[in-house]
């Protein structure tokens, strides 16, 4: 989309920072709003992360005005309001590629622009990673300033705080921005964000360091900006009075939708010397009303008619596999008080929306906070309570060790339900999840399960709810089924793979939802194909009763081939000494870039003709 000065003069006068920064101040307003239908056209003609950016537009103006980027760094937590930072940063005429295969990054990609300085995607490393350049640049001595910017979903999580505690012992000079809006993608949780002020006395209230007072002079009384109830008020001095003790010179509220006032408070607050804390209030979704009524529907959207105001309906196809744990989950807990659901603030995500509200006294949402939702189950198994963890296979990543040492070497009967294992797609590098079955292997004491369809994953969560000699988990795509006919609820024969089709020469050993195209690779080759189901304990007797009877396997699965699956088998053939050729057929060593999932496995040859020239190659080898 070739961008229209027209519609846009005063943005196009803004086509580098430097030319931003020339501007008059009176002019910022125009521009913010100009962006902000900028952003509105061409989202809802690509698709991507859309409430979040329309919170930031003023902020993110601001900030380009105030400093010196990109000799200053601006860092942004996750990520997914950064796409106003890449339209202001000579990124404008190709936002319309972003998510898409070759497009511009979902997120702040250090390789796409001297603006992006920290690679993001996962929540919560803001703070630690600008402290780091914060004291770098204090060690340079050339003025260089860090800013971070994180949300009130992101700061509650372990690592915000530990950086934050950190910056405040050692004095550096950065400023750490509270985007406050009330909401990350699902609505926050915890005592922080709902600024429960139990006690509050006088001088607790007034009490706003002589470094507030002097940023703020010269500007009209702060806006009334919550003015919902006094008690309401008073809560929100409560993470000042944190942040104070932790060091910080803490500033705010400041309205986040003016941009005037931002700027003044960003000049004076560039200056200052030691950690700085500035809270600002915004509205998710900001200036397009159907975002600001329902952020979480508008935090990630397919194309979209604007002046409709709605989202397209989606096609009521398939269910995901999200919806069939949601579904199962409820099922469960009907006759089961004793399960108990945990997630880490991916409640609409995982498929448990239905769940939370029909049995809110069996479901925890811990906020963005993996560490403790997987030792939180393993207290909840010790307590005598079946713990089920929905995580994605990507932030699973951000707790490993407390799967290993607080829920494996234990023995706990914790059940993990693995969303978006495999290729994800257009989130990109960040998001596939390419390497659960590679760290999960490796795990002692662990059962591993992976299902073909969307009945066996059924059966493979009651199989893991039941089993109680120790942690189990079921990996499952993003995506939709197959389609299969859903069966009542029984435990499958652990570590018992099933032969689907016999053929001749060849083996097939599929792990996961790639069956359909190994179906049609062993159809073309005739070969025999195996459900594996069980990663570990793998089917040993089985893999060894192929390997005699046919002249090559080929494992399959959708994951790293190094450590992963395909591993397993290898392993097991060389410990009795079996002599077989094997190809492993998985994701190779590299992180797998963004593109729909159609594309990606078509490029990484793990569709069904993918599937056939490789193996195609291999015996012709």
């Amino acid at each position: 989309m070739s961008f229209d000065t027209a519609k846009y003069p005063t943005l196009a006068l803004a086509d580098s920072v430097q030319e931003l920064r020339q501007l008059p101040k009176e002019k910022l307003p125009t521009l913010c709003d100009e962006l902000r239908q900028y952003l509105l056209d061409s989202v809802s003609r690509s698709s991507g992360h859309f409430a979040s950016g329309l919170g930031v537009v003023e902020l993110t103006v601001a900030l380009h005005y105030v400093y010196n980027t990109p000799f200053d760094h601006l860092v942004w937590d996750v990520g997914h309001q950064a796409y106003p930072h890449k339209i202001l940063t000579g990124r404008r005429d190709r936002i319309g590629t972003i998510r898409q295969k070759n497009g511009l990054h979902p997120f702040p990609w250090r390789a796409e622009s001297e603006f992006d300085v920290l690679n993001v995607g996962h929540s919560s490393t803001s703070i630690s990673a600008g402290l780091g350049m914060a004291v770098a640049a204090g060690k340079e001595g050339k003025g260089r300033r860090t800013a971070c910017i994180i949300g009130d979903g992101a700061i509650t999580a372990g690592m915000a705080f530990e950086a934050m505690n950190h910056a405040g012992d050692i004095k550096a000079d950065l400023l750490v921005i509270l985007n406050d809006n009330e909401m990350s993608i699902s609505e926050n949780v915890g005592a922080l964000n709902n600024r429960l002020a139990q006690i509050l006395s006088g001088k607790t209230y007034a009490r706003l360091r002589e470094g507030g007072k002097k940023v703020l002079t010269g500007l009209p009384p702060i806006k009334e900006l919550v003015r919902r109830t006094e008690e309401h008020l008073k809560g929100m001095v409560v993470p000042g009075t944190l942040f104070e003790e932790l060091g910080f010179n803490y500033i705010g509220p400041v309205d986040g939708h003016d941009v005037l006032t931002l700027v003044h408070t960003l000049s004076n607050m560039r200056d200052l010397k030691g950690p700085q804390f500035l809270h600002i209030m915004t509205k998710k979704g900001k200036g397009y009303a159907p975002a600001e009524n329902d952020p979480i529907a508008w935090h990630a959207v397919p194309k979209f008619d604007p002046a409709s105001g709605a989202l397209p309906k989606s096609a009521d196809g398939l269910p995901s596999y999200s919806t069939i744990f949601g579904n199962w989950l409820c099922e469960t807990a009907a006759d089961d008080n004793k399960l108990m659901a945990i997630t880490p603030a991916m409640r609409e995500g995982s498929g448990m929306v239905s769940f939370s509200r029909q049995y809110p006294g069996q479901y925890f949402d811990v906020a963005i906070a993996e560490q403790h939702a997987v030792t939180f189950a393993a207290g909840l198994a010790i307590g005598g309570y079946k713990p089920v963890v929905a995580i994605y296979s990507t932030f699973l990543q951000r707790a490993y060790d407390q799967l290993i040492h607080d829920v494996a070497i234990q023995q706990l009967p914790v059940l993990f339900a693995i969303d978006r294992g495999g290729i994800v797609g257009a989130d990109g590098q960040t998001h596939q999840g390419a390497f659960d079955l590679a760290f999960l292997r490796c795990i002692p004491n662990m059962v591993i399960m992976t299902p073909s369809d969307e009945n066996e994953c059924r059966q493979m969560l009651y199989t893991g709810y039941h089993y109680q000699q120790g942690p189990s988990a079921v990996r499952y795509p993003r995506g939709t089924g197959t389609g299969a006919r859903l069966e009542p609820l029984s435990a499958l024969p652990l570590g018992k793979g099933v032969v689907k089709r016999n053929g001749e020469k060849l083996a097939i050993l599929n792990f996961g939802t790639l069956l359909p195209e190994a179906a049609a690779a062993a159809e073309a080759l005739n070969a025999t194909l195996v459900d594996m189901r069980f990663v570990k304990p793998l089917d040993e007797d089985l893999v060894l009763e192929l390997a005699a009877s046919h002249e090559a396997l080929v494992t399959l699965e959708e994951g790293a081939i190094k450590g992963g699956a395909g591993s397993g088998v290898n392993e097991a053939l060389m410990a009795r000494r079996v002599l077989a050729p094997v190809l492993n057929i998985g994701l190779p060593d590299e992180f797998i870039p963004q593109g729909t999932q159609d594309e990606i496995r078509h490029d990484y040859q793990l569709d069904a003709e993918g599937i056939q020239q490789q193996i195609a190659r291999w015996l012709a080898q």
